[in-house]
């Protein structure tokens, strides 16, 4: 696209030179370098894609110059921050320019077919602005689209719709007013005696809509995270109920296959001791009431062991350790995967526990489902004052700045599990490279301190917010 892009703008250019007068090229040289100061204070949306707050000023250049020149004054004033950071590749910025560039020569070019400045009427200048918003938008998201569609291996339906801010009539209806804002900016800059004097007056609104663009993402922001949470309570509170459930049943099994035995025991043994009381045998009587204190001692002991692990784990009768094993045990009898396990048996109030088992079941699940994984190692520690669960396979990986498929919440349970035991989530995956997921909680149940922004930073929905890796810039710009 870079090649035929600058290609077509030098070759027009350079095809129509006589008309580039040395007052033309100073007014371009001007704007330009008024859209780039605007260009470098642009708004971050989504995957690394960015908002350009100067749209309706390249819309305003379009609409007064001749498409080649205004191709060309977009492709230079395009700037973007990353590139003085080195944040993207020199291809990748190439990329980012031209693709606004395309999309600007094409709107001017479907505006000039249609109507002048200073020469058509008011209906016909506005509806040449809408028509060309229409095409710049194609363009600009359909390149956007395809770009990152491929990077990121995932539908264009879905690129599209994370780069529309708000709904879809809001959108549209922001995206033409800021197009019909670009022609009164036109319109004014071709009176006679303002010029670039209108510049400021609309230079200013644009950074005031900025804030205002600001404030609309977050609240989209917290309201699509208040529905992720929503969902991930609901997956939850099941669990927790399948749960409970479970451990019912282990304590059902245990009353009915020890005490209850203890206790049908000592009813017969005390029968017998009354026979023989009645019988008048002391001896056999003595000997059934040293049965009947044996009985009772075994049952005593029995109930002790049962109310020390209620205690000591919700796990069942298992500690940690000896669940997570059985777990692993259960799990490899049905899969091809190699697991390799180096557990500790670390004591932990019944609460950290269950949270630590609970994570590493939900992240070898995955790793069976998804990672296509040959090994899976699994490694449960005591670290001074913190427990260390690190879970390891050498499956397909991922993307951690793609999105995650739509309706997979197990990673973001992970994290809010270990997030409520007081502790941090870290992930760490490349496609090809297999992935590690490392927990860190506190054995001091729910500890006073509060989660701050740096241990939530480690999401993988977190991480993602202050990428790179998105495929050029739009200037799609909406006021919500």
């Amino acid at each position: 696209m870079i090649v035929p892009t600058l290609g077509g703008i030098i070759y027009l250019l350079f095809r129509d030179r006589e008309g580039l007068s040395a007052q033309l090229l100073v007014e371009l040289a001007v704007w330009v370098g008024i859209i780039a100061l605007v260009e470098l204070v642009p708004v971050p949306m989504w995957r690394g894609t960015h908002i350009s707050m100067g749209f309706p000023l390249l819309m305003g250049v379009g609409f007064l110059y001749l498409p080649a020149a205004a191709g060309m004054a977009a492709f230079l004033a395009a700037s973007d921050p990353r590139e003085f950071k080195q944040e993207v590749s020199a291809l990748r910025a190439l990329f980012n320019r031209c693709q606004v560039a395309l999309a600007v020569f094409a709107s001017s070019a479907v505006f000039h077919a249609i109507a002048t400045i200073g020469v058509s009427g008011t209906l016909v200048l506005v509806t040449a602005a809408m028509l060309a918003a229409v095409v710049d938008y194609l363009v600009n998201s359909g390149l956007v689209t395809v770009a990152a569609s491929i990077h990121y291996k995932m539908p264009p339906s879905r690129v599209l719709r994370e780069l529309r801010v708000g709904g879809r009539g809001e959108f549209v209806i922001s995206y033409l007013g800021l197009a019909i804002f670009g022609l009164i900016l036109a319109h004014f800059f071709h009176v006679e005696g303002v010029g670039f004097w209108a510049v400021p007056g609309y230079v200013l609104p644009l950074l005031l809509a900025r804030q205002m663009f600001f404030r609309s993402r977050a609240l989209e922001e917290a309201h699509k995270e208040l529905q992720d949470r929503e969902q991930v309570l609901r997956a939850l509170s099941t669990r927790m109920a399948e749960e409970r459930q479970d451990e019912r049943a282990q304590i059902a099994a245990y009353l009915h296959d020890d005490l209850a035995q203890l206790l049908f025991r000592l009813s017969l043994q005390v029968d017998i001791a009354r026979r023989h009381l009645a019988a008048g045998k002391i001896d056999q009587t003595e000997q059934a009431l040293e049965d009947i204190k044996e009985t009772k001692a075994k049952t005593s002991e029995r109930i002790r062991a049962l109310i020390r692990d209620l205690h000591r784990s919700p796990l069942g009768h298992a500690g940690l350790a000896e669940a997570l094993h059985g777990f692993i045990v259960e799990t490899a009898r049905d899969s091809d995967v190699h697991f390799h396990t180096d557990i500790d048996e670390v004591p932990l109030p019944p609460p950290i526990a269950l949270l630590v088992y609970h994570i590493a079941r939900e992240g070898v699940m995955n790793a069976l489902n998804h990672a296509d994984a040959a090994n899976v190692w699994l490694t449960v520690r005591q670290d001074g004052d913190t427990v260390e669960l690190v879970l390891k396979d050498d499956g397909a990986g991922f993307d951690l700045e793609a999105p995650p498929p739509e309706g997979h919440y197990g990673l973001t349970m992970m994290r809010e599990r270990a997030l409520v035991g007081g502790g941090t989530f870290q992930l760490a995956s490349a496609p090809g490279q297999g992935t590690q997921i490392t927990v860190r909680i506190p054995t001091s149940w729910l500890q006073p301190e509060t989660v701050g922004p740096e241990k939530r930073s480690s999401s993988p929905s977190d991480a993602s917010r202050g990428s790179d890796a998105g495929q050029g810039s739009t200037q799609q710009s909406a006021l919500a």
